[in-house]
């Protein structure tokens, strides 16, 4: 716990309350980058504990499958009672897949239940409050959340759906056909894409494939090329703290846009 709480750069909460949680799920995002980068080095892909290894030894990141449950096992740790939720994402031709897609955490704190994702390109910096049907402002937009049918939930984005989440509880064993499907089909957004991409206080920076770095600062945005070698490899260790001794393999036909982080 404590090398976690290091590896983000955390205090420690004095008690399992809302503003502790808030001040994790900031650091985390700030710290620990959502990336696919061992879906394309050939990497096992863990759920249960054996993640802590990559997130908090080896300074990395990933998908949903293994950034929520490694933050899950942060804050059991610290006292928070946290239920896996299982989640579908909405795709231009509508929900994704009858399995589930993603995964997200309901934490509670000061009496109420809060959804909490670190494992989505477009989440929210601080935990949505799951009871509230209003606009629920933070630094990275508007997001709301609406009931789809008997506790059912799609969350919003600037009116935009982003994904649907059941709020009943399931495990991570649950999640072993989707993350099959997603190491295996020629559909799945992470094997067709290559990215790498972590918040900054007041932006977003993002590596896709092996040669192009965006940012976003403020109102600011910007992009540069990389020559796909050593150059990258340096682009990953200065922006997001990850040291390869070689690059993931780019997905064929050089398709990076498999899956936003914007």
């Amino acid at each position: 716990m404590d090398d976690y709480l290091r590896r983000i750069g955390a205090t420690r909460p004095e008690r399992a309350d809302l503003e502790g949680l808030r001040h994790l799920m900031e650091r985390h995002l700030l710290s620990v980058p959502f990336e696919n980068l061992g879906y394309h080095l050939g990497e096992e892909i863990f759920m249960d504990e054996r993640v802590l290894q990559k997130i908090v030894r080896d300074h990395r990141g990933g998908g949903c499958f293994e950034v929520n449950p490694a933050l899950s096992f942060l804050l059991t740790s610290l006292g928070y009672e946290v239920d896996i939720l299982p989640g579908w994402v909405h795709r231009p031709g509508g929900v994704l897949g009858p399995f589930l897609g993603h995964l997200a955490l309901r934490v509670k704190a000061d009496g109420e239940e809060w959804l909490v994702d670190v494992g989505f390109g477009r989440n929210s910096r601080f935990p949505l409050n799951l009871a509230s049907r209003e606009v629920q402002h933070d630094p990275h937009g508007d997001y709301q959340l609406h009931d789809v049918s008997d506790g059912v939930i799609d969350v919003h984005l600037a009116g935009k759906p982003l994904y649907r989440v059941a709020d009943r509880p399931v495990t991570i064993d649950d999640f072993a056909p989707a993350l099959w499907w997603y190491r295996t089909s020629p559909d799945s957004s992470f094997l067709q894409g290559l990215f790498c991409s972590m918040r900054t206080p007041d932006g977003l920076i993002t590596l896709k494939g092996n040669r192009q770095v965006s940012m976003v600062a403020g109102e600011e945005r910007s992009k540069f090329a990389l020559d796909g070698g050593p150059e990258t490899l340096e682009a990953y260790k200065k922006y997001f703290g990850i040291t390869l001794d070689r690059l993931p393999d780019e997905p064929a036909g050089g398709v990076t846009a498999g899956v936003r982080t914007d």
